[in-house]
């Protein structure tokens, strides 16, 4: 009790060594008022040359720097400038403690304010630069954004008043421990949707695959057709839409099919073991001329290797420079008339499964049949 009449003595002999030095200094107030006017003045008119000088946002491509900087001009305050007007007249005034902390508290305000507009304004600046530059999606660019915006206000504006409470003298500890289990409980709860939602994210700025790409994805194939803040529309060649979660679709391996540049095609086929040794040294060499002959197809080689049970086998490979699924087939389909064409004209002959008997002597040895006497010849 007797604690509690010597703080509310201390406030009132404050506030009445306040109202002393303020009727005693009324006059200087008068000329530190008019101080504080002409900086902000000053400052304003600052404010006003430098958006001049850089430019209006709307004058500037989407997502420039310079549209950016002309927007962070833009959200520049007029309370932050009177506050830093206000700061620099009471620096230069013997003032008493309850003026200096009233002042002292709206600079710092003033200051975490500003601070977090232009925070906030630069994050969201940076992030559209990005998307915008990488080719994001609009629709879904803007779902995005809407979700973005929402998260970075929550967190900067939550920075943005502790700051101003801890100022004030208001012990934040126990706020901040009670925000940090709220937030841990709020994120288990939806664990699943944030999971997609970030998902989403990494999709939209990392750009594995994009709408209208055609990916792999374990057993399916097909073309994306939409990507959601959830989930993922994919076309199979089959006709159907398949729709997967984002964060299912991430932690798979896909093959995205809109990145070739290029196509790799690798053949392979067997000729009959009765093809003569040079001809079979000579096959690489030939079919690379039909390789080369063929439009927009790089030969890469052409080797025999290996013995297959009824076939001397040959691999083939060559590069078809266009991403195109069609053109590569195209190429395919002409170099593979043009080897069917090449070996007929040298003699050699595609192998297929085939089995043969021979005759054998006592000596184990095989026999010819054609020389064996038509008495002893097996019936047929």
């Amino acid at each position: 009790m007797v604690e509690s009449g010597r703080m509310t003595g201390n406030a009132l002999g404050t506030v009445e060594r306040a109202a002393a030095w303020l009727q005693a200094n009324g006059l200087n107030m008068l000329v530190y008022l008019a101080i504080a006017a002409g900086l902000y003045l000053l400052f304003v008119g600052l404010r006003a040359a430098l958006r001049k000088l850089v430019g209006r946002p709307e004058q500037f491509d989407p997502h420039s720097w310079r549209e950016i900087l002309a927007r962070m001009l833009q959200r520049t305050r007029s309370f932050f400038l009177a506050a830093i007007a206000a700061m620099l007249v009471t620096l230069s005034v013997d003032a008493p403690l309850a003026l200096w902390s009233v002042i002292q508290f709206f600079f710092t305000a003033a200051i975490v304010i500003q601070g977090a507009i232009w925070v906030r304004e630069f994050i969201l600046a940076i992030i559209a630069r990005r998307a915008a530059t990488e080719g994001a999606d609009h629709s879904t660019l803007v779902s995005a954004m809407g979700v973005i915006r929402l998260i970075i206000n929550v967190a900067v504006w939550a920075i943005a008043a502790i700051l101003i409470l801890d100022n004030i003298g208001v012990n934040v500890t126990a706020l901040v421990a009670g925000l940090g289990i709220g937030g841990i409980a709020i994120g288990l709860a939806a664990q699943g949707i944030f999971s997609d939602l970030f998902a989403a994210l990494s999709i939209l700025f990392d750009k594995p695959f994009k709408r209208g790409d055609t990916i792999n994805l374990d057993t399916l194939t097909g073309t994306v057709e939409a990507i959601g803040l959830k989930t993922t529309r994919i076309r199979a060649v089959s006709g159907e839409i398949v729709v997967i979660s984002n964060a299912k679709l991430l932690e798979s391996r896909i093959h995205n099919f809109a990145l070739f540049n290029r196509r790799r095609v690798v053949l392979q086929f067997g000729v009959t073991y009765q093809t003569p040794p040079d001809v079979l040294a000579s096959l690489p060499s030939e079919i690379e001329r039909v390789i080369v002959a063929c439009d927009a197809v790089s030969f890469d080689r052409a080797h025999l290797w290996n013995f297959g049970p009824s076939s001397v086998d040959v691999e083939v490979v060559f590069f078809v420079e266009s991403e195109s699924q069609f053109d590569m087939m195209q190429a395919r389909h002409d170099v593979m008339l043009g080897i069917i064409r090449r070996l007929a004209d040298l003699g050699v002959d595609f192998a297929y499964p085939t089995q043969m008997g021979f005759l054998g002597g006592v000596d184990g040895k095989p026999v010819d049949p054609l020389s064996v006497p038509p008495a002893l010849q097996p019936a047929p």
